[in-house]
């Protein structure tokens, strides 16, 4: 008598150490938020542990991606996967080994790269505790020191970049009060770059302000290009980072 195969099923810290190479800011609270707003539906053992099927762990992957690349909202996100059909429920995807996405299941996501998406809508202070995994008094604080300004009442995608930076800088024990020499650096090239298209803002012509404007964001990529080279001449002179021509390898 032949037995049918026992499936393969992973707890919630199997799912976590599959996951966090690829997304180091989930955690198991992470993952239970996106269960209790609907998103996914792991199966349940007898002792009511959480049972993830492979469809499951694929599932979360793509809701974190579309979280991490598109800046999109989980009731976004919810809509996409319910739209193409994508509510799983953990069920066995036929033993055909193909992950979900492979199969069809998952709607693509388009690539940035491609120019295929168009600007991030603005986020409700929800959306961006959902996007960040910040809490309401962290996030106050970021708003406090000027890390995170809101538009409206909303967040917009540098809004949410800047978040998310300070989130990745605080597994090295960087604080926001840290950050505060940053916003200050900021605030004092915005200024210089103000200064360099104000005689374009005072001419009276037609689309002044619009030259004015790619003007500023062009110096400001060249500005960033020269404070990532200045900082990595800082790092060599310091002993760090790879050695300069000429500079012996310690």
């Amino acid at each position: 008598m032949s037995a049918e195969p026992a499936r393969a099923y992973l707890g919630i810290g199997e799912v976590l150490i599959q996951l966090q190479a690829e997304f180091p800011d989930v955690s198991v609270s992470k993952i239970r938020f996106l269960e209790n707003e609907g998103l996914i539906q792991p199966a349940r053992s007898a002792s009511k542990y959480r049972k993830f099927s492979p469809a499951d762990v694929e599932r979360l992957r793509y809701i974190l991606t579309a979280q991490r690349d598109q800046y999109l909202p989980l009731r976004v996100i919810k809509d996409q996967l319910d739209a193409g059909g994508q509510d799983t429920g953990g069920q066995d995807t036929g033993g055909q080994g193909d992950s979900p996405r492979r199969a069809g299941r998952y709607p693509a996501l388009a690539d940035p790269a491609a120019g295929a998406v168009g600007p991030a809508a603005p986020l409700t202070r929800r959306e961006m505790l959902e996007a960040t995994g910040l809490d309401e008094a962290r996030l106050a604080e970021l708003e406090d020191f000027g890390l995170v300004r809101r538009s409206g009442g909303r967040y917009g995608p540098d809004a949410l970049a800047a978040a998310r930076a300070v989130v990745a800088l605080d597994s090295y024990g960087v604080q926001a009060r840290h950050l505060r020499v940053l916003r200050a650096s900021a605030e004092r090239e915005t200024a210089l770059i103000e200064q360099v298209v104000a005689p374009m803002l005072r001419q009276r012509s037609d689309g002044a302000r619009d030259r004015a404007g790619r003007t500023a964001r062009e110096i400001a990529a060249i500005t960033l290009k020269l404070h990532a080279a200045l900082i990595e001449a800082a790092l060599a002179d310091a002993g760090f980072g790879e050695p300069r021509p000429g500079q012996p390898d310690g």
